[in-house]
């Protein structure tokens, strides 16, 4: 699967751009573990054209990452150009333009997924932005607005119509928002197009090995983009390449190393940021990785995970599950991990 000239070889595995949680330090650390390419967090066009820091901010990448895709939302032809230049100076390998986040305050306002309710205006942000950088310009979207709309088919091949590299796509129409499983079967009518000359990815609902691989042999899409199922977990893109390479699983690790991970984001969250913010930030994966998922009785703990204020607090508690996990004589289910 190539990305203009980037070549990422065979069936390759993306990390999607996700706020607050694909920050650098996230990104680099799921890029240690295997992701072929990393995204930014949201890049609203009217900040970075504003000039606003804190989005400013989200420009900055690290040549360790690449290949990497600063992803842009917006809903006016000229904010996106300027935007997209603006990111272009930051040298990124490629610009992805986000037609399909769908949370309320993006959507409503008419960008991201709510690019959707005005195709016209979708494919003239996406010609205009084509035109105005020398980058390759992606696209990632949804399968439509809801399900009476379902136009990724024909929506894709406008869209490479309007000169993109490769197009993304997430199984689900904005108005199931996270619900409900992801719908893979138009992604891969999208792929089976003899009109698609451009690589499709597919995303939605990847948690383990299995479905990634399934994902490639069932739909045949170029490549498969991991979201949710990273959270918590930036060790999945691992086994899943080990999956794809050998079909076998990976065996698991001692508990501990996860835990070390863990750690690891907690540190790199509070350098970047500071402590209070840095725990704060990194709270969602604590919540919801699974590798303390099937722990007895262990809601308490957690709810004392996501109130600790400090590192050597939040530390404590986590060494204190270790003790009780190997005073158990528990064991790692790679089934969940």
């Amino acid at each position: 699967m190539k990305i203009g000239s980037i070549d990422l070889k065979e069936r390759p595995v993306l990390l999607a751009p996700m706020e607050d949680v694909t920050d650098i330090s996230f990104r680099l650390m799921c890029k240690r573990f295997g992701a072929d390419v990393v995204y930014t967090e949201f890049v609203s066009s009217d900040a970075l054209i504003r000039h606003v820091n804190k989005t400013k901010a989200k420009l900055t990448i690290s040549p360790e990452e690449r290949p990497i895709a600063i992803q842009i939302y917006g809903k006016e032809v000229d904010a996106m150009v300027e935007a997209a230049r603006l990111c272009e100076e930051a040298n990124p390998d490629f610009i992805d333009l986000n037609f399909g986040c769908p949370v309320k305050k993006v959507a409503c306002k008419g960008a991201g997924a709510g690019m959707l309710r005005d195709i016209p205006q979708m494919e003239n942000i996406t010609r205009e932005v084509v035109k105005a950088v020398r980058l390759p310009v992606t696209v990632k979207t949804r399968l439509g607005w809801d399900a009476q709309n379902l136009i990724i088919t024909d929506l894709a091949e406008r869209l490479q119509d309007c000169g993109i590299a490769a197009l993304t796509i997430h199984g689900r129409t904005r108005a199931q928002l996270f619900t409900g499983a992801a719908d893979w079967t138009l992604i891969g009518a999208v792929k089976k197009n003899p009109r698609i000359r451009i690589p499709i990815i597919g995303n939605g609902d990847i948690n383990s090995p299995e479905q990634c691989k399934e994902s490639f042999d069932r739909y045949g899409v170029d490549g498969v983009m991991i979201g949710r199922g990273s959270i918590g977990r930036p060790w999945i893109f691992r086994e899943v390449k080990h999956f794809l390479s050998t079909g076998e699983l990976l065996p698991p690790e001692p508990f501990d190393w996860y835990l070390d991970i863990l750690k690891q984001q907690v540190l790199q969250s509070v350098e970047k940021l500071d402590e209070r913010r840095g725990i704060l930030h990194i709270r969602r994966h604590l919540a919801v990785t699974p590798l303390f998922k099937g722990i007895p009785d262990f809601r308490p703990t957690r709810v004392a995970m996501l109130r600790a204020g400090t590192v050597d607090e939040l530390f404590e508690i986590m060494e204190q599950v270790e003790s009780n996990f190997h005073n158990h004589d528990n064991q790692v289910n790679i089934n969940v991990l």
